[in-house]
């Protein structure tokens, strides 16, 4: 595998737009779907990722994903190959586990490896009604993503608002 710090990329959009390897679903730990990214994904993909997520829970996680780590699925319709399911931590009471965020990224990029993916596109992860502080969820995921082993030639984070464009470019300069 070869190992260089991937290219990040900065895009003011919707993720489920990306064409790319792999697009990382922000996703809560039934897999089942949601709200937010997790909704948006499962609908614009339709019924098949779905059933996958299904098979995963009938099979390896039959209690659902834990915080921090990773699984792929079919991107279904969507124009992505792959989507990898993570789960982000809950900001609450002015904390986080900043390494469960960490472990987000870096075991998404991990799959994302697993898969021979080179371009992967992520969201804001867990600032959405995770409640994360969107700045300091910026630092942490380009930390992260800078400091992984990975082959991926592409990180592209996908920002839905001007105020998370903003945080994310600050900490890319």
């Amino acid at each position: 595998m070869t190992q260089a710090r991937p290219e990040i990329v900065l895009v003011r959009g919707d993720i489920t737009e990306q064409e790319v390897d792999a697009i990382v679903n922000a996703a809560n730990s039934s897999l089942l779907g949601g709200g937010g990214v997790d909704g948006a994904i499962h609908r614009r993909g339709g019924p098949a990722i779905l059933a996958e997520c299904r098979d995963l829970r009938a099979s390896r996680y039959g209690k659902g994903l834990r915080t921090g780590q990773a699984v792929a699925t079919t991107a279904g319709r969507l124009p992505a190959r792959h989507v990898i399911h993570t789960v982000g931590p809950v900001y609450q009471g002015g904390s986080g586990d900043a390494s469960l965020l960490t472990s987000c990224h870096r075991e998404s990029l991990r799959v994302a490896d697993e898969l021979g993916a080179r371009t992967i596109a992520f969201p804001a992860i867990s600032t959405g009604v995770y409640g994360w502080p969107v700045e300091d969820a910026a630092r942490i995921a380009v930390e992260a993503v800078r400091g992984a082993e990975t082959a991926v030639q592409e990180v592209r984070f996908v920002l839905f608002d001007e105020r998370a464009y903003d945080a994310f470019a600050a900490q890319v300069q």
